[in-house]
């Protein structure tokens, strides 16, 4: 019968396997222990189970064919058909030799697979009815599939490495095996002559026709060749060094060269010990690092728990318990250091001096931990850098903005995977030394959720008393922090819990006047930008007028951030005209105010022209704080013909319209001292607007500005543009004190007031103040609303009685008391 064209095919009850050979559909079954036989094999075996037996008698007698299949558990004596594989081989006996005690040795012929449909119903032995796969490769000369003879190519490549790596298999196998043009016959015969585990071979058996067993028995090979590949290695090594009238000596190096292979140094446990030794350890970290290396020597070099136990002595090792850098404390060295790399901030610079005049003296000072409250870009993180270079100390930062799991701060322990000591120890390790200069940047940015709250972490860290014993739940071991300088720097103080804060010595930056921003500029951004874009200074000149253009039309800020980018901006624009041939590149390049905007587009914060004095009427100035530091804000109200409703617009807090309404009900109880008829507001609507609308705004600093505006509106009078104003309203018309004075004060300068009015009891605030702020504004201080209408109105029968800084001071001082400048 003719076979279809496919490579394998199920036949119903007999197959012509050649020309003059059919199989029938039954067939006696010899069971086989540990072994799979495959087609086009010619093997001797020895069978002695009487079932076995049986069926080789049974297979002699007619036409010399059984079926071998491999049982599922060699240590059955009897298996069962359910202990049988379903997929074996069709053999023919070729020869059988009867010995002395009862087994028979039969040497036989594979001819192809079958398949198991069901065992017939026999005691003595066991029989079953199967199905035959008929494989073939082309025999009527077409050729295979182009992936398929792909595969098998690559298959024999594969085979010629195993057997040539592998001793136990000689190399004439190759020449049997690879001769043969049908693959088929090829891929049996490697897979029978393959050193894998029975189980394995059987998968192989039943592959789902040629492309399928290619496929596995490639995957078997190319798993066998990587092992003897290692094997080859360790073998190549051992002999090398072994002496083969010592056993153990062989078995000894053959574990060196299995560590090796798996990444183990040598003598690993002796090199820590010395590492240990050199790193003069305190005791309880030497006892902890010698019990480590302790359990370490007990533990397999493959073992996951000896790759932890490396990581942690590395970490103990690598810290600087003992390390420490000479402080230099030259108090004129550090003030040179200082005043060289920053301008202005007088008062940090002084509260450093201190402390190095200090330890200068005593030479052993708690480190103090200072927080440098600021708006962005006036400093604060290179002014931590400034102070380890004046000290002579490494400087570290670590940064804490979105940090949100306290183990960041105290480290994971070592029972989870890929656990790492806190940011305070790693920050340790990288200063190298035990009293660094530590930097705890944006600390008002850390984050609450379910993995812990950081800020609580870090109680322990920046307590003075505590910080000398800090314990870390990677190392589990006290480390001294009492030597460390911590810095911590914040935008707001609003962000930090009050614990965290109490911990903390509070140090204020305000903002920059613009004085000090074209001093900076000057000394110390322009000169930067033009040697970072390959200028020199005498190539190029910005005179002050020029770089006051770009401080007043151009910025908006406290800091210098934005300042130093259009500088730059500037720098690079005139850098690309050299470079392009526009520019000569040495004669000298002046930039000229005029030319600002070719370089730098229109100016986004052009000042704007103020209203006259007789068009502010129902509009005040008044003074926010931000986290970028103060700001001028004005308040417009206006009165129209209603029925006594009142808008609040632009984006208000819930303070802020309780402010606004505190200020309406003020202005209507004294409606009557005003001029106004008792139940004006019962005709009109009263539109409260803050412009920025699209600004969230809140805080209740803003009612004295409020009240002032809507009485202006009410009567008519306008109010100074020259004087701006900040506090508190109560309904009774009294002003109670706010926060944030000095920013505020800073702003009003910077946005050109010539006056500030502010509440009586935040006078003692002024003394914060920068000089030029307090000799070029006037401060009024109020204690009512009445105060407030006499200073902020412009009426002639209402005279603004106005004070100088070292007036209020004096007053605020008492008898007996003097306040000088």
């Amino acid at each position: 019968m003719s076979c279809p064209q496919s490579c394998e095919e199920p036949m119903a009850s007999l197959i012509r396997v050649d020309d003059s050979f059919e199989v029938p559909d039954t067939l006696p079954v010899v069971a086989l222990r540990d072994l799979v036989f495959f087609p086009y094999m010619v093997l001797p075996l020895l069978i002695g189970r009487p079932r076995s037996v049986v069926s080789l008698d049974e297979a002699e007698q007619g036409d010399r064919l059984l079926l071998l299949v491999a049982q599922k558990d060699p240590d059955v004596e009897d298996p069962d058909p359910d202990m049988i594989y379903r997929v074996g081989t069709v053999v023919r006996v070729v020869q059988v030799t009867r010995l002395t005690d009862g087994t028979a040795r039969v040497v036989m012929e594979g001819l192809g697979r079958a398949r198991i449909q069901d065992f017939l119903p026999h005691l003595d032995r066991l029989r079953a009815r199967i199905e035959l796969f008929v494989e073939r490769e082309a025999e009527d000369g077409t050729a295979l599939d182009s992936s398929v003879e792909a595969l098998a190519r690559r298959v024999e490549r594969l085979y010629e490495e195993y057997v040539r790596l592998n001793a136990r298999l000689p190399d004439e196998l190759l020449g049997t095996l690879t001769g043969t043009g049908d693959r088929v016959r090829m891929a049996h015969l490697m897979a029978g002559h393959l050193l894998i585990p029975a189980v394995e071979k059987q998968e192989i058996l039943e592959g789902q026709g040629l492309n399928d067993l290619l496929t596995v028995l490639g995957e078997y090979v190319s798993r066998e060749i990587e092992i003897l590949r290692i094997e080859e290695r360790i073998d190549r090594h051992v002999q090398r060094q072994i002496d083969s009238d010592r056993r153990e000596l062989y078995l000894q190096e053959q574990l060196k060269a299995i560590q090796k292979e798996l990444g183990s140094g040598e003598g690993e446990s002796a090199e820590l010990e010395i590492a240990v030794t050199a790193a003069n350890l305190p005791p309880h970290a030497r006892e902890r690092a010698e019990r480590e290396i302790g359990r370490l020597r007990r533990l397999s070099p493959v073992a996951p728990e000896a790759a932890v136990i490396r990581s942690y002595l590395d970490w103990i090792i690598g810290l600087p318990w003992n390390t420490r850098t000479e402080d230099n404390l030259d108090v004129a060295h550090a003030a040179r250091i200082l005043d060289e790399a920053h301008y202005g901030l007088s008062e940090i610079k002084e509260r450093i001096l201190d402390h190095i005049a200090v330890l200068s003296l005593v030479r052993d000072l708690q480190g103090p931990i200072l927080c440098l409250v600021g708006p962005p870009g006036v400093g604060k993180t290179s002014l931590g850098r400034s102070i380890g270079t004046a000290l002579g100390r490494e400087f570290v930062r670590v940064s804490l903005g979105g940090v949100r799991d306290e183990a960041e701060i105290r480290g994971h322990r070592r029972t989870y995977v890929g656990a790492l000591p806190g940011r305070v120890i790693q920050g340790m390790r990288r200063g190298r030394s035990r009293n660094p200069v530590f930097m705890l940047d944006e600390i008002d940015k850390l984050a609450v959720d379910f993995h812990g709250d950081p800020a609580a972490a870090l109680l322990e860290v920046l307590d003075p008393e505590q910080n000398r014993s800090f314990t870390d739940h990677y190392l589990e071991l006290e480390y001294d922090l009492s030597d460390v300088l911590f810095l911590a720097t914040a935008n707001t103080l609003a962000g930090i819990p009050e614990p965290l804060r109490d911990r903390m010595e509070v140090i204020r930056l305000p903002g920059y006047l613009e004085t000090e921003k074209r001093i900076i500029g000057r000394r110390f951004l322009w000169p930067r930008q033009v040697s970072r874009h390959g200028l020199s200074e005498g190539q190029i000149v910005l005179p002050d007028d020029a770089l006051d253009g770009i401080i007043q039309e151009y910025t908006r800020e406290a800091g210098v951030r934005e300042l130093e980018r259009r500088v730059s901006r500037v720098a690079r624009k005139v850098a690309r005209k050299v470079a392009s041939g526009d520019l000569s590149s040495t004669a000298p390049i002046t930039i000229e105010r005029s030319g600002l905007r070719e370089l730098l587009g229109p100016p986004p914060y052009a000042p704007a022209d103020r209203e006259s004095r007789a068009d502010r009427a129902g509009i005040a100035n008044g003074l926010a704080w931000t986290a970028a530091g103060g700001e001028v804000l004005d308040v417009e109200v206006a009165v129209v013909p209603g029925t006594g409703k009142i808008h609040l617009t632009g984006t208000l807090g819930s303070v802020m319209k309780e402010s606004a309404f505190a200020a309406v009900t003020f202005a209507r109880a004294r409606a009557v001292r005003f001029g106004l008829p008792s139940d004006f507001y019962q005709e009109m609507d009263i539109h409260i607007h803050i412009p920025e609308g699209a600004t969230p705004k809140d805080g209740p600093s803003a009612g004295v500005t409020i009240a002032a505006a809507l009485i202006s509106a009410l009567t008519g009078t306008p109010t100074d543009p020259d004087v701006a104003m900040t506090g508190e309203i109560t309904l009774r018309g009294r002003i109670l004190p706010v926060g944030g004075i000095r920013e505020k004060a800073v702003a009003a300068r910077r946005g050109g007031m010539r006056a500030m009015i502010f509440p009586a009891a935040n006078t003692a605030d002024l003394e914060l103040l920068p000089e030029e702020v307090q000799e070029q504004m006037e401060f009024i201080a109020v204690r009512t609303m009445d105060e407030v209408l006499k200073a902020a109105l412009v009426r002639d029968s209402l005279p603004r009685e106005a004070r100088s800084v070292h007036q209020l001071l004096g007053e605020a001082a008492g008898p007996g008391m003097h306040i000088s400048q």
